[in-house]
Protein backbone atom coordinates (compact mmCIF):
# COMPACT_ATOMS: atom_id res chain seq x y z
CA UNK A 1 0.00 0.00 0.00
CA UNK A 2 1.06 3.15 -0.85
CA UNK A 3 1.24 5.89 2.23
CA UNK A 4 -1.57 7.56 0.01
CA UNK A 5 -3.96 4.87 0.27
CA UNK A 6 -2.56 4.24 4.13
CA UNK A 7 -3.30 7.49 4.74
CA UNK A 8 -7.12 7.70 3.08
CA UNK A 9 -8.37 4.66 4.97
CA UNK A 10 -7.23 5.73 8.09
CA UNK A 11 -8.65 8.55 7.35
CA UNK A 12 -11.71 7.39 6.22
CA UNK A 13 -12.00 4.81 9.68
CA UNK A 14 -11.18 7.88 11.34
CA UNK A 15 -13.73 10.04 10.51
CA UNK A 16 -16.34 7.75 11.42
CA UNK A 17 -15.27 7.33 14.32
CA UNK A 18 -15.36 10.54 14.47
CA UNK A 19 -19.03 10.54 13.80
CA UNK A 20 -20.06 7.24 15.94
CA UNK A 21 -18.77 9.74 18.76
CA UNK A 22 -20.62 12.63 17.70
CA UNK A 23 -23.57 10.85 17.69
CA UNK A 24 -23.17 9.12 21.25
CA UNK A 25 -22.66 12.98 22.50
CA UNK A 26 -26.23 13.40 20.56
CA UNK A 27 -27.35 11.21 22.81
CA UNK A 28 -26.24 12.05 25.76
CA UNK A 29 -26.97 15.62 25.62
CA UNK A 30 -30.75 14.46 24.42
CA UNK A 31 -31.65 11.73 27.13
CA UNK A 32 -28.92 12.25 29.68
CA UNK A 33 -26.07 9.88 31.05
CA UNK A 34 -28.07 6.83 31.14
CA UNK A 35 -25.74 3.57 30.44
CA UNK A 36 -28.94 2.11 30.12
CA UNK A 37 -29.40 3.47 26.25
CA UNK A 38 -26.24 1.31 25.55
CA UNK A 39 -28.80 -2.44 25.70
CA UNK A 40 -31.37 -1.04 23.27
CA UNK A 41 -31.57 -2.81 20.35
CA UNK A 42 -33.64 -2.65 16.66
CA UNK A 43 -34.73 -6.49 17.02
CA UNK A 44 -34.87 -8.73 19.90
CA UNK A 45 -31.91 -11.20 17.76
CA UNK A 46 -29.93 -7.96 16.72
CA UNK A 47 -26.83 -6.83 19.12
CA UNK A 48 -27.46 -3.88 21.40
CA UNK A 49 -25.91 -0.63 21.20
CA UNK A 50 -22.95 -0.81 22.85
CA UNK A 51 -22.23 -4.23 21.05
CA UNK A 52 -22.58 -2.32 17.95
CA UNK A 53 -20.43 0.47 18.91
CA UNK A 54 -17.31 -2.47 19.44
CA UNK A 55 -18.28 -4.21 16.52
CA UNK A 56 -17.84 -0.28 14.41
CA UNK A 57 -14.43 -0.26 16.34
CA UNK A 58 -12.94 -3.23 15.21
CA UNK A 59 -13.06 -2.45 11.60
CA UNK A 60 -10.55 0.12 11.97
CA UNK A 61 -8.90 -1.54 15.18
CA UNK A 62 -8.14 -4.64 12.97
CA UNK A 63 -7.26 -2.56 10.07
CA UNK A 64 -4.43 -1.15 12.26
CA UNK A 65 -3.23 -4.49 13.53
CA UNK A 66 -3.38 -6.07 9.84
CA UNK A 67 -1.49 -2.83 8.37
CA UNK A 68 1.41 -3.63 10.81
CA UNK A 69 1.25 -7.25 10.63
CA UNK A 70 -0.64 -8.42 13.45
CA UNK A 71 -3.52 -10.94 13.95
CA UNK A 72 -6.95 -9.36 14.65
CA UNK A 73 -7.72 -8.37 18.61
CA UNK A 74 -11.88 -7.56 18.67
CA UNK A 75 -12.68 -5.63 21.58
CA UNK A 76 -14.82 -7.03 24.75
CA UNK A 77 -18.37 -6.92 22.84
CA UNK A 78 -19.87 -6.30 26.70
CA UNK A 79 -20.15 -2.49 27.08
CA UNK A 80 -21.23 -1.46 30.51
CA UNK A 81 -21.02 2.31 30.66
CA UNK A 82 -20.45 5.17 28.20
CA UNK A 83 -17.04 5.94 29.86
CA UNK A 84 -16.46 2.56 28.35
CA UNK A 85 -17.42 3.34 24.87
CA UNK A 86 -16.01 6.63 24.77
CA UNK A 87 -12.47 4.64 25.81
CA UNK A 88 -12.71 2.33 22.94
CA UNK A 89 -13.28 5.03 20.57
CA UNK A 90 -10.13 6.94 21.78
CA UNK A 91 -8.23 3.62 21.99
CA UNK A 92 -9.02 3.11 18.23
CA UNK A 93 -8.39 6.22 17.04
CA UNK A 94 -5.17 6.38 18.62
CA UNK A 95 -3.87 3.16 16.99
CA UNK A 96 -4.85 4.03 13.76
CA UNK A 97 -2.43 7.34 14.19
CA UNK A 98 0.46 5.21 14.68
CA UNK A 99 -0.09 2.89 11.58
CA UNK A 100 2.41 1.86 8.79
CA UNK A 101 2.27 -0.69 6.14
CA UNK A 102 3.69 -2.24 2.56
CA UNK A 103 3.02 -1.77 -0.39
CA UNK A 104 2.85 -5.35 -0.90
CA UNK A 105 0.63 -5.77 1.69
CA UNK A 106 -2.73 -4.79 -0.97
CA UNK A 107 -1.79 -8.08 -2.77
CA UNK A 108 -1.08 -10.85 -0.31
CA UNK A 109 -3.33 -12.75 0.99
CA UNK A 110 -4.97 -12.58 4.35
CA UNK A 111 -7.08 -15.02 6.17
CA UNK A 112 -10.05 -14.15 8.23
CA UNK A 113 -11.24 -16.51 11.04
CA UNK A 114 -15.28 -16.12 11.22
CA UNK A 115 -15.38 -18.49 14.23
CA UNK A 116 -16.80 -22.17 14.15
CA UNK A 117 -14.23 -23.40 12.08
CA UNK A 118 -15.18 -20.67 9.48
CA UNK A 119 -12.78 -18.47 7.23
CA UNK A 120 -12.72 -16.55 4.43
CA UNK A 121 -9.22 -16.09 2.67
CA UNK A 122 -8.97 -12.81 0.42
CA UNK A 123 -6.58 -10.04 -0.99
CA UNK A 124 -5.36 -7.38 1.31
CA UNK A 125 -7.37 -5.00 -0.68
CA UNK A 126 -10.35 -7.39 -0.45
CA UNK A 127 -9.86 -7.31 3.31
CA UNK A 128 -10.06 -3.84 3.47
CA UNK A 129 -12.34 -2.96 0.56
CA UNK A 130 -15.04 -6.05 0.76
CA UNK A 131 -14.59 -6.73 4.58
CA UNK A 132 -14.00 -4.16 6.87
CA UNK A 133 -15.35 -1.10 5.38
CA UNK A 134 -18.70 -2.74 4.44
CA UNK A 135 -19.04 -4.20 8.33
CA UNK A 136 -17.87 -0.87 9.58
CA UNK A 137 -20.95 0.83 7.85
CA UNK A 138 -23.39 -1.97 9.00
CA UNK A 139 -22.73 -1.67 12.31
CA UNK A 140 -22.15 2.20 12.25
CA UNK A 141 -26.07 2.75 10.60
CA UNK A 142 -27.01 -0.09 13.55
CA UNK A 143 -25.75 1.95 15.66
CA UNK A 144 -27.28 5.53 14.45
CA UNK A 145 -30.80 3.30 13.56
CA UNK A 146 -30.90 2.50 17.34
CA UNK A 147 -30.30 6.20 18.63
CA UNK A 148 -33.37 7.37 16.19
CA UNK A 149 -35.28 4.24 17.60
CA UNK A 150 -34.72 5.76 21.11
CA UNK A 151 -35.32 9.21 19.81
CA UNK A 152 -32.23 10.94 19.77
CA UNK A 153 -32.68 14.30 17.15
CA UNK A 154 -30.21 13.24 14.78
CA UNK A 155 -30.31 12.97 11.34
CA UNK A 156 -28.49 13.01 7.87
CA UNK A 157 -25.90 15.66 8.56
CA UNK A 158 -24.83 14.53 12.12
CA UNK A 159 -24.47 10.58 10.12
CA UNK A 160 -22.00 12.43 7.14
CA UNK A 161 -20.52 14.58 9.49
CA UNK A 162 -17.27 14.26 7.34
CA UNK A 163 -18.69 16.69 4.60
CA UNK A 164 -19.34 18.94 7.30
CA UNK A 165 -16.08 20.84 6.46
CA UNK A 166 -16.83 20.80 2.36
CA UNK A 167 -20.04 22.39 3.36
CA UNK A 168 -20.68 25.94 0.68
CA UNK A 169 -23.37 28.12 1.01
CA UNK A 170 -24.55 29.82 -1.87
CA UNK A 171 -25.61 33.52 -1.27
CA UNK A 172 -29.31 34.52 -1.34
CA UNK A 173 -28.90 36.09 -4.97
CA UNK A 174 -27.40 33.26 -6.10
CA UNK A 175 -30.02 31.03 -5.92
CA UNK A 176 -32.61 32.22 -8.09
Amino acid sequence: MSSQTIEFFRSLFDSRLATLEHLLKSAQAHLGDSDALLQQRIAPDMFPLGTQIVFTCNQPRNFALWCEGKPADNLDPEVASMGVAYEYLSATRQLLAGITAADHQLAEVTRINLGQGLYLELSGSAYVNDFLIPNLYFHLVTAYDILRMAGVPIGKRDYMLHLVPFLKHEPYEDRK
